[in-house]
């Protein structure tokens, strides 16, 4: 699941709307991998979301959705060659707001995650998503 992270009020949404969980629990970004010292502290890549850097204090006020309140964030680095349809995206996000990062969290509402089109479908189904993507697909919401 995809969102803006320059929206403060993103977190309580997707929890509110697709999630469903504790109000504590961050979310994460997901930044073009050529960015990544832009916006945080350390650059050293980390494809996996497994690593918090702290958000550059001037960055902050750019992705507060998915900053922590300690500043850091658990990022995800998104490089051309591993996933170049999700580069593609974030690349698309940046040049339509200035900013090279999505929120990113997993597809799921407080179960295991979506692996299969049809566990997709029931997500988006049973939650206020507002789109879901398909390989090429795009269905939305009517009024979205």
């Amino acid at each position: 699941i995809v969102a803006d992270p320059r929206r403060p009020e993103m977190k309580e949404i997707l929890n509110r709307r697709i999630k469903h969980r504790e109000s504590f629990r961050p979310f994460a970004p997901s930044i073009l991998a050529e960015a990544t010292g832009q916006y945080f502290e350390r650059s050293h890549p980390s494809p996996f979301m497994t690593l918090a850097y702290p958000v550059r204090p001037e960055k902050r006020d750019k992705i507060p959705a998915p900053t922590h309140v300690d500043g850091t964030a658990r990022l995800q680095t998104v490089t051309r060659e591993a996933n170049p349809r999700y580069h593609a995206l974030i690349s698309a996000f940046r040049d339509l707001t200035g900013v090279p990062v999505v929120l990113n969290t997993s597809f799921n509402d407080n179960e295991p995650i979506v692996c299969r089109p049809e566990e997709a479908i029931d997500c988006f189904q049973r939650t206020q998503m507002d789109a879901l993507v398909l390989g090429d697909l795009l269905v939305a919401r009517q009024g979205q």
